[in-house]
């Protein structure tokens, strides 16, 4: 089985969903992180997951 991964180059076409400001990428992690949300979205099989309901609250 091949491991999808992200690739860091959809970075300049994606944004927060809530703030619409830029986000990192954490690759040990595998999500996008939103530092003005305080929020950070999953990437799943390569596939970020922008949906609010998904995101994970950063401490």
């Amino acid at each position: 089985m091949t491991d999808i991964r992200f690739d860091p180059k959809m970075l300049e076409a994606l944004i927060c969903p809530q703030t619409r400001g830029q986000l990192e990428y954490d690759a040990e992690a595998q999500e996008l992180i939103s530092k003005n949300a305080n929020l950070a979205f999953p990437i799943r099989n390569g596939i970020p997951v922008m949906l609010l309901d998904e995101a994970r609250a950063l401490e």
